[in-house]
Protein backbone atom coordinates (compact mmCIF):
# COMPACT_ATOMS: atom_id res chain seq x y z
CA UNK A 1 0.00 0.00 0.00
CA UNK A 2 3.02 2.66 0.52
CA UNK A 3 4.26 1.81 -2.67
CA UNK A 4 1.03 1.99 -4.55
CA UNK A 5 0.58 5.87 -2.22
CA UNK A 6 4.39 6.62 -3.34
CA UNK A 7 3.42 5.99 -6.81
CA UNK A 8 0.59 7.79 -6.86
CA UNK A 9 1.85 10.62 -5.22
CA UNK A 10 4.92 10.98 -7.45
CA UNK A 11 2.26 10.51 -10.73
CA UNK A 12 0.45 13.39 -9.12
CA UNK A 13 3.39 15.44 -9.10
CA UNK A 14 4.25 14.85 -12.43
CA UNK A 15 0.71 15.74 -13.97
CA UNK A 16 1.04 18.98 -11.47
CA UNK A 17 4.64 19.48 -13.03
CA UNK A 18 3.44 19.12 -16.26
CA UNK A 19 0.14 21.63 -16.10
CA UNK A 20 2.19 23.84 -15.09
CA UNK A 21 4.54 23.61 -17.39
CA UNK A 22 1.98 23.05 -20.65
CA UNK A 23 0.48 26.06 -20.46
CA UNK A 24 3.72 28.43 -21.13
CA UNK A 25 5.38 26.37 -23.29
CA UNK A 26 2.31 26.16 -25.52
CA UNK A 27 1.97 29.91 -25.73
CA UNK A 28 5.83 30.08 -26.63
CA UNK A 29 5.59 27.86 -29.11
CA UNK A 30 2.73 29.59 -30.67
CA UNK A 31 4.04 32.95 -30.60
CA UNK A 32 6.69 32.33 -33.50
CA UNK A 33 3.36 32.15 -35.91
CA UNK A 34 1.36 35.07 -33.81
CA UNK A 35 4.21 37.32 -35.09
CA UNK A 36 4.65 35.58 -38.47
CA UNK A 37 0.96 35.79 -38.75
CA UNK A 38 0.97 39.65 -38.10
CA UNK A 39 3.80 40.23 -40.44
CA UNK A 40 1.19 38.34 -43.04
CA UNK A 41 -1.12 40.86 -41.91
CA UNK A 42 0.56 44.09 -42.91
CA UNK A 43 1.85 42.84 -45.75
CA UNK A 44 -1.60 41.59 -47.33
CA UNK A 45 -2.46 45.36 -45.82
CA UNK A 46 -0.01 46.98 -48.11
CA UNK A 47 -1.70 45.24 -51.58
CA UNK A 48 -5.04 46.68 -50.40
CA UNK A 49 -5.06 49.96 -51.02
CA UNK A 50 -1.00 50.57 -53.11
CA UNK A 51 -2.25 48.51 -56.25
CA UNK A 52 -4.85 51.23 -56.89
CA UNK A 53 -2.62 54.63 -55.78
CA UNK A 54 -0.54 53.43 -58.32
CA UNK A 55 -2.28 54.80 -61.10
CA UNK A 56 -2.30 58.56 -59.71
CA UNK A 57 1.29 60.11 -60.46
CA UNK A 58 0.98 58.49 -63.66
CA UNK A 59 -2.11 59.79 -65.22
CA UNK A 60 -1.00 62.34 -67.25
CA UNK A 61 0.77 59.49 -68.92
CA UNK A 62 -2.04 57.61 -69.26
CA UNK A 63 -3.77 59.87 -70.94
CA UNK A 64 -1.74 60.94 -73.63
CA UNK A 65 -0.69 57.13 -74.06
CA UNK A 66 -4.27 55.57 -74.22
CA UNK A 67 -6.23 58.44 -75.20
CA UNK A 68 -8.40 58.86 -72.19
CA UNK A 69 -11.04 61.58 -71.57
CA UNK A 70 -11.05 63.18 -68.32
CA UNK A 71 -14.83 60.70 -67.91
CA UNK A 72 -12.66 57.80 -68.16
CA UNK A 73 -10.04 58.88 -66.20
CA UNK A 74 -12.84 59.75 -63.75
CA UNK A 75 -13.92 56.25 -63.94
CA UNK A 76 -11.43 54.64 -63.74
CA UNK A 77 -10.03 56.00 -60.55
CA UNK A 78 -13.70 55.46 -59.13
CA UNK A 79 -13.83 51.68 -60.46
CA UNK A 80 -12.07 50.14 -57.15
CA UNK A 81 -14.69 52.37 -54.70
CA UNK A 82 -17.76 50.76 -56.68
CA UNK A 83 -16.50 47.12 -56.40
CA UNK A 84 -15.77 48.22 -52.81
CA UNK A 85 -19.52 48.83 -52.41
CA UNK A 86 -21.33 46.31 -54.81
CA UNK A 87 -18.79 43.44 -54.63
CA UNK A 88 -19.00 43.28 -50.64
CA UNK A 89 -21.87 40.53 -50.42
CA UNK A 90 -19.88 38.34 -52.96
CA UNK A 91 -17.01 39.02 -50.86
CA UNK A 92 -18.58 37.81 -47.71
CA UNK A 93 -20.24 34.51 -49.73
CA UNK A 94 -16.47 33.57 -50.99
CA UNK A 95 -15.00 34.13 -47.39
CA UNK A 96 -17.67 31.85 -46.32
CA UNK A 97 -17.74 28.87 -48.49
CA UNK A 98 -14.01 29.21 -49.17
CA UNK A 99 -12.80 29.86 -46.05
CA UNK A 100 -10.62 32.59 -45.17
CA UNK A 101 -7.35 31.40 -45.93
CA UNK A 102 -8.11 30.79 -49.32
CA UNK A 103 -9.96 33.70 -49.98
CA UNK A 104 -7.06 35.53 -48.75
CA UNK A 105 -4.87 33.46 -51.35
CA UNK A 106 -7.10 34.91 -54.05
CA UNK A 107 -6.85 38.26 -52.85
CA UNK A 108 -3.02 37.84 -53.93
CA UNK A 109 -3.25 35.94 -56.72
CA UNK A 110 -6.02 38.36 -58.00
CA UNK A 111 -4.13 41.59 -57.20
CA UNK A 112 -1.20 40.32 -58.90
CA UNK A 113 -3.31 39.25 -62.11
CA UNK A 114 -4.89 42.67 -61.99
CA UNK A 115 -1.94 44.33 -61.49
CA UNK A 116 -0.11 42.12 -64.74
CA UNK A 117 -3.15 42.77 -66.95
CA UNK A 118 -3.78 46.71 -66.12
CA UNK A 119 -0.56 47.17 -67.25
CA UNK A 120 -0.28 45.04 -69.91
CA UNK A 121 -2.71 46.76 -73.34
CA UNK A 122 -4.40 49.08 -74.62
CA UNK A 123 -7.35 51.07 -72.57
CA UNK A 124 -10.00 47.87 -72.33
CA UNK A 125 -6.94 46.28 -70.40
CA UNK A 126 -6.45 48.89 -68.26
CA UNK A 127 -10.28 48.93 -67.46
CA UNK A 128 -10.67 44.99 -67.02
CA UNK A 129 -7.07 44.65 -65.15
CA UNK A 130 -8.55 47.58 -62.48
CA UNK A 131 -11.90 45.80 -62.24
CA UNK A 132 -9.90 42.32 -61.34
CA UNK A 133 -7.92 44.79 -58.24
CA UNK A 134 -11.61 46.12 -57.21
CA UNK A 135 -12.89 42.72 -56.59
CA UNK A 136 -9.74 41.03 -55.00
CA UNK A 137 -8.82 43.71 -52.95
CA UNK A 138 -12.94 43.55 -51.77
CA UNK A 139 -12.41 39.91 -51.01
CA UNK A 140 -9.42 41.25 -48.77
CA UNK A 141 -11.36 43.47 -47.22
CA UNK A 142 -13.82 41.75 -45.97
CA UNK A 143 -11.97 38.49 -44.83
CA UNK A 144 -8.70 40.37 -43.13
CA UNK A 145 -10.84 41.09 -40.13
CA UNK A 146 -12.26 37.78 -39.63
CA UNK A 147 -8.64 36.34 -39.69
CA UNK A 148 -7.88 38.76 -37.05
CA UNK A 149 -11.13 38.40 -35.15
CA UNK A 150 -10.28 34.46 -35.03
CA UNK A 151 -6.67 34.30 -34.62
CA UNK A 152 -6.08 36.57 -32.58
CA UNK A 153 -7.00 36.60 -28.41
CA UNK A 154 -9.35 39.78 -27.13
CA UNK A 155 -6.19 41.27 -25.94
CA UNK A 156 -3.89 41.61 -29.71
CA UNK A 157 -7.29 42.13 -31.64
CA UNK A 158 -6.47 45.94 -31.36
CA UNK A 159 -2.67 45.59 -32.41
CA UNK A 160 -3.59 43.29 -35.29
CA UNK A 161 -6.08 45.24 -36.94
CA UNK A 162 -4.18 48.50 -36.17
CA UNK A 163 -1.11 47.33 -37.89
CA UNK A 164 -3.24 46.46 -41.03
CA UNK A 165 -4.94 49.92 -40.85
CA UNK A 166 -1.51 51.41 -40.72
CA UNK A 167 -0.16 49.36 -43.52
CA UNK A 168 -2.72 50.01 -45.80
CA UNK A 169 -1.77 53.50 -45.42
CA UNK A 170 2.29 53.04 -45.97
CA UNK A 171 1.48 51.05 -48.62
CA UNK A 172 -0.73 53.88 -50.38
CA UNK A 173 2.26 56.61 -49.45
CA UNK A 174 5.00 54.32 -50.73
CA UNK A 175 3.36 53.25 -54.12
CA UNK A 176 2.27 57.49 -54.80
CA UNK A 177 6.04 58.54 -53.64
CA UNK A 178 7.52 55.46 -55.93
CA UNK A 179 5.16 55.11 -58.96
CA UNK A 180 6.49 58.89 -60.71
CA UNK A 181 10.27 58.22 -59.97
CA UNK A 182 9.73 55.02 -61.81
CA UNK A 183 7.60 56.45 -64.49
CA UNK A 184 10.17 58.74 -65.34
CA UNK A 185 12.78 56.32 -65.65
CA UNK A 186 10.97 53.03 -67.33
CA UNK A 187 7.36 54.36 -68.12
CA UNK A 188 4.01 54.20 -66.61
CA UNK A 189 3.35 50.23 -67.46
CA UNK A 190 6.66 48.63 -65.16
CA UNK A 191 5.70 51.68 -62.67
CA UNK A 192 2.42 50.80 -61.84
CA UNK A 193 3.19 46.48 -62.57
CA UNK A 194 6.16 47.24 -59.70
CA UNK A 195 2.86 47.06 -56.63
CA UNK A 196 2.76 43.59 -58.14
CA UNK A 197 5.73 42.95 -55.99
CA UNK A 198 4.22 43.56 -52.97
CA UNK A 199 1.57 40.67 -53.91
CA UNK A 200 4.90 37.71 -54.31
CA UNK A 201 5.99 39.03 -50.74
CA UNK A 202 2.65 38.60 -49.21
CA UNK A 203 1.82 35.08 -50.84
CA UNK A 204 4.85 33.70 -49.72
CA UNK A 205 5.31 34.85 -46.41
CA UNK A 206 1.13 33.95 -46.20
CA UNK A 207 1.95 30.46 -47.69
CA UNK A 208 4.59 30.15 -44.79
CA UNK A 209 2.25 31.45 -42.09
CA UNK A 210 -0.51 28.93 -42.71
CA UNK A 211 0.53 26.14 -44.53
CA UNK A 212 -1.09 24.08 -46.82
CA UNK A 213 -4.67 26.10 -45.92
CA UNK A 214 -3.38 28.39 -47.98
CA UNK A 215 -4.53 26.56 -51.02
CA UNK A 216 -7.45 24.37 -49.59
CA UNK A 217 -10.93 25.44 -49.05
CA UNK A 218 -12.81 25.29 -46.18
CA UNK A 219 -16.44 26.49 -45.31
CA UNK A 220 -16.74 28.69 -42.28
CA UNK A 221 -19.44 27.02 -39.80
CA UNK A 222 -22.80 28.53 -40.24
CA UNK A 223 -24.03 31.37 -37.49
CA UNK A 224 -24.92 30.18 -33.93
CA UNK A 225 -28.36 30.46 -32.92
CA UNK A 226 -28.99 33.15 -30.31
CA UNK A 227 -31.67 34.61 -28.71
CA UNK A 228 -34.29 36.98 -30.72
CA UNK A 229 -33.59 39.98 -28.50
CA UNK A 230 -29.83 39.68 -29.17
CA UNK A 231 -30.33 39.56 -32.96
CA UNK A 232 -32.86 42.51 -32.92
CA UNK A 233 -30.01 44.20 -30.96
CA UNK A 234 -27.43 43.15 -33.39
CA UNK A 235 -29.38 44.75 -36.48
CA UNK A 236 -29.60 48.36 -34.37
CA UNK A 237 -25.72 47.78 -34.03
CA UNK A 238 -25.15 46.88 -37.47
CA UNK A 239 -27.26 50.00 -38.81
CA UNK A 240 -25.43 52.36 -36.62
CA UNK A 241 -21.91 51.15 -37.72
CA UNK A 242 -22.99 51.29 -41.10
CA UNK A 243 -24.25 54.99 -40.43
CA UNK A 244 -20.88 55.52 -39.19
CA UNK A 245 -18.75 54.14 -41.92
CA UNK A 246 -20.64 55.55 -44.52
CA UNK A 247 -19.77 59.01 -42.66
CA UNK A 248 -16.21 57.68 -42.76
CA UNK A 249 -16.10 56.70 -46.21
CA UNK A 250 -17.84 59.87 -47.78
CA UNK A 251 -15.73 62.02 -45.92
CA UNK A 252 -12.19 60.07 -46.28
CA UNK A 253 -12.65 59.68 -50.56
CA UNK A 254 -14.01 63.10 -50.86
CA UNK A 255 -11.10 65.34 -48.65
CA UNK A 256 -8.73 62.99 -50.77
CA UNK A 257 -9.78 63.70 -53.96
CA UNK A 258 -10.55 67.76 -53.96
CA UNK A 259 -7.94 68.43 -50.52
CA UNK A 260 -5.42 69.70 -53.42
CA UNK A 261 -7.86 71.85 -55.38
CA UNK A 262 -8.95 73.59 -52.57
CA UNK A 263 -5.26 74.31 -51.10
CA UNK A 264 -4.90 75.71 -54.79
CA UNK A 265 -7.63 77.61 -55.16
CA UNK A 266 -8.05 79.01 -51.61
CA UNK A 267 -4.49 79.63 -50.53
CA UNK A 268 -2.65 79.84 -54.11
CA UNK A 269 -0.38 77.11 -53.49
CA UNK A 270 1.45 75.39 -56.15
CA UNK A 271 0.32 72.16 -57.53
CA UNK A 272 3.03 70.44 -55.50
CA UNK A 273 2.98 71.95 -52.08
CA UNK A 274 -0.63 71.18 -52.42
CA UNK A 275 0.09 67.28 -52.95
CA UNK A 276 2.34 67.31 -49.73
CA UNK A 277 -0.65 68.64 -48.09
CA UNK A 278 -2.84 66.14 -49.15
CA UNK A 279 0.02 63.11 -48.58
CA UNK A 280 0.46 64.82 -44.48
CA UNK A 281 -3.44 63.91 -44.29
CA UNK A 282 -2.59 60.30 -45.97
CA UNK A 283 0.64 59.35 -43.80
CA UNK A 284 -0.44 60.56 -40.47
CA UNK A 285 -3.38 58.31 -40.89
CA UNK A 286 -0.60 55.29 -39.77
CA UNK A 287 -0.62 57.12 -36.38
CA UNK A 288 -4.85 57.13 -35.79
CA UNK A 289 -4.43 53.14 -36.70
CA UNK A 290 -1.69 52.21 -34.38
CA UNK A 291 -3.17 54.91 -31.89
CA UNK A 292 -6.43 54.01 -31.21
CA UNK A 293 -6.08 49.80 -30.52
CA UNK A 294 -3.11 51.61 -27.09
CA UNK A 295 -5.59 54.19 -26.42
CA UNK A 296 -8.72 51.66 -25.94
CA UNK A 297 -6.60 50.10 -23.29
CA UNK A 298 -7.07 52.91 -21.23
CA UNK A 299 -10.29 54.58 -22.13
CA UNK A 300 -13.93 53.38 -23.48
CA UNK A 301 -14.73 53.13 -26.91
CA UNK A 302 -16.92 55.52 -27.34
CA UNK A 303 -14.50 58.08 -26.11
CA UNK A 304 -12.22 57.24 -27.88
CA UNK A 305 -14.75 57.39 -30.93
CA UNK A 306 -15.66 60.82 -29.68
CA UNK A 307 -11.90 61.78 -29.88
CA UNK A 308 -11.76 60.73 -33.19
CA UNK A 309 -15.16 62.12 -34.50
CA UNK A 310 -14.03 65.70 -32.87
CA UNK A 311 -10.28 65.27 -34.31
CA UNK A 312 -12.63 64.49 -37.59
CA UNK A 313 -14.14 68.15 -37.23
CA UNK A 314 -10.97 69.84 -37.50
CA UNK A 315 -11.19 69.64 -41.15
CA UNK A 316 -14.14 71.07 -42.58
CA UNK A 317 -14.44 73.88 -39.59
CA UNK A 318 -10.57 74.34 -39.79
CA UNK A 319 -10.17 74.90 -43.55
CA UNK A 320 -13.68 77.12 -43.27
CA UNK A 321 -12.54 79.12 -40.88
CA UNK A 322 -8.66 79.16 -40.98
CA UNK A 323 -7.55 77.82 -44.12
CA UNK A 324 -4.20 79.25 -43.32
CA UNK A 325 -3.71 76.71 -40.86
CA UNK A 326 -4.50 73.55 -43.39
CA UNK A 327 -0.98 71.72 -42.22
CA UNK A 328 -2.77 71.76 -38.26
CA UNK A 329 -5.88 70.69 -39.62
CA UNK A 330 -4.73 68.20 -42.46
CA UNK A 331 -2.40 66.56 -39.55
CA UNK A 332 -5.60 65.93 -37.45
CA UNK A 333 -7.76 65.05 -39.86
CA UNK A 334 -5.22 62.20 -41.01
CA UNK A 335 -4.91 60.59 -37.70
CA UNK A 336 -9.14 61.20 -37.36
CA UNK A 337 -9.40 59.18 -40.65
CA UNK A 338 -6.87 56.08 -40.04
CA UNK A 339 -8.38 55.90 -36.24
CA UNK A 340 -12.30 56.08 -37.30
CA UNK A 341 -11.40 52.57 -39.84
CA UNK A 342 -9.51 50.76 -37.07
CA UNK A 343 -12.35 51.40 -34.75
CA UNK A 344 -15.32 50.09 -36.90
CA UNK A 345 -13.13 47.11 -38.21
CA UNK A 346 -12.64 46.75 -34.14
CA UNK A 347 -15.88 47.21 -33.44
CA UNK A 348 -17.19 44.85 -35.69
CA UNK A 349 -14.82 41.87 -34.34
CA UNK A 350 -16.31 42.40 -31.26
CA UNK A 351 -19.69 42.73 -31.39
CA UNK A 352 -20.00 39.44 -33.66
CA UNK A 353 -21.24 36.74 -32.38
CA UNK A 354 -19.48 34.21 -34.75
CA UNK A 355 -16.83 34.02 -37.54
CA UNK A 356 -20.10 33.78 -40.13
CA UNK A 357 -22.00 36.53 -38.20
CA UNK A 358 -18.66 38.74 -38.57
CA UNK A 359 -18.62 38.33 -42.19
CA UNK A 360 -22.25 39.30 -43.11
CA UNK A 361 -21.56 42.26 -40.78
CA UNK A 362 -18.53 43.70 -42.54
CA UNK A 363 -20.17 43.41 -45.70
CA UNK A 364 -23.16 45.62 -45.06
CA UNK A 365 -21.26 47.92 -43.08
CA UNK A 366 -18.34 47.87 -45.52
CA UNK A 367 -20.68 47.06 -48.92
CA UNK A 368 -23.07 50.51 -48.00
CA UNK A 369 -20.23 52.61 -46.17
CA UNK A 370 -18.18 52.65 -49.85
CA UNK A 371 -21.69 53.19 -51.93
CA UNK A 372 -21.35 56.62 -50.26
CA UNK A 373 -17.61 56.62 -50.30
CA UNK A 374 -17.62 56.05 -54.56
CA UNK A 375 -19.87 58.83 -55.18
CA UNK A 376 -18.24 61.38 -52.52
CA UNK A 377 -15.53 63.01 -55.36
CA UNK A 378 -18.70 63.33 -57.97
CA UNK A 379 -21.23 65.13 -55.71
CA UNK A 380 -18.82 67.32 -53.88
CA UNK A 381 -17.05 68.32 -57.40
CA UNK A 382 -20.50 69.34 -58.67
CA UNK A 383 -21.50 71.46 -55.69
CA UNK A 384 -18.39 73.31 -56.24
CA UNK A 385 -19.11 73.51 -60.09
CA UNK A 386 -22.06 74.50 -59.28
CA UNK A 387 -21.36 77.26 -56.29
CA UNK A 388 -17.83 78.21 -57.75
CA UNK A 389 -16.82 78.29 -53.75
CA UNK A 390 -15.96 75.48 -51.25
CA UNK A 391 -18.42 76.40 -48.72
CA UNK A 392 -20.72 73.99 -49.88
CA UNK A 393 -18.56 70.70 -50.48
CA UNK A 394 -16.66 71.84 -46.56
CA UNK A 395 -20.67 71.66 -45.38
CA UNK A 396 -21.40 68.61 -46.83
CA UNK A 397 -17.78 67.14 -45.39
CA UNK A 398 -19.33 68.63 -41.56
CA UNK A 399 -23.03 66.95 -41.99
CA UNK A 400 -21.03 63.51 -42.94
CA UNK A 401 -18.28 63.82 -40.02
CA UNK A 402 -21.51 64.04 -37.99
CA UNK A 403 -22.61 60.73 -39.19
CA UNK A 404 -19.15 59.52 -38.08
CA UNK A 405 -19.82 61.05 -35.16
CA UNK A 406 -23.77 59.83 -33.98
CA UNK A 407 -22.79 56.42 -35.62
CA UNK A 408 -19.80 55.54 -33.45
CA UNK A 409 -21.99 57.15 -30.45
CA UNK A 410 -25.09 54.36 -30.60
CA UNK A 411 -22.75 51.27 -31.59
CA UNK A 412 -19.45 51.95 -29.76
CA UNK A 413 -21.03 51.15 -26.53
CA UNK A 414 -21.43 47.88 -26.72
CA UNK A 415 -18.05 46.80 -27.33
CA UNK A 416 -16.27 44.79 -24.94
CA UNK A 417 -13.23 45.35 -23.28
CA UNK A 418 -10.19 43.07 -24.24
CA UNK A 419 -9.19 41.43 -21.51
Amino acid sequence: MARDSNGTDETILLHALWAATARPMSRLTREPRAWLLMLSIGLIALNMRGPLVAVAPVVAQMRDDLGFTPVELGFLTGIPVLCFALAAPLASLAGRRLGPEFAITLTLLGVLLGVVVRSAGGGALVMLGTVILGVAITIGNIVVPLIIRRDFTPARQGAAMGTYTAALNIGSFLTSMVSAPLAELLGWRPAIAASGLFALAALAVWAIAVGRRAFTSEAVPAAEPGRPGRKLASRWITAALTFAFAGQAFSYYGVTAWLPSLLMDELGMAPAAAGAGSSLFQILAIVGGLGVPLAARFASTTAVGLTLGLLWLTVPVGLLLAPELWWLWCSLGGVAQGGGITLIFLAIIRLAQDQASAARMSAVVQGTGYSFGAVAPTLLGYVHGVSGAWTGPLLMILCSVTAFILGTAVSLRRVPKPR
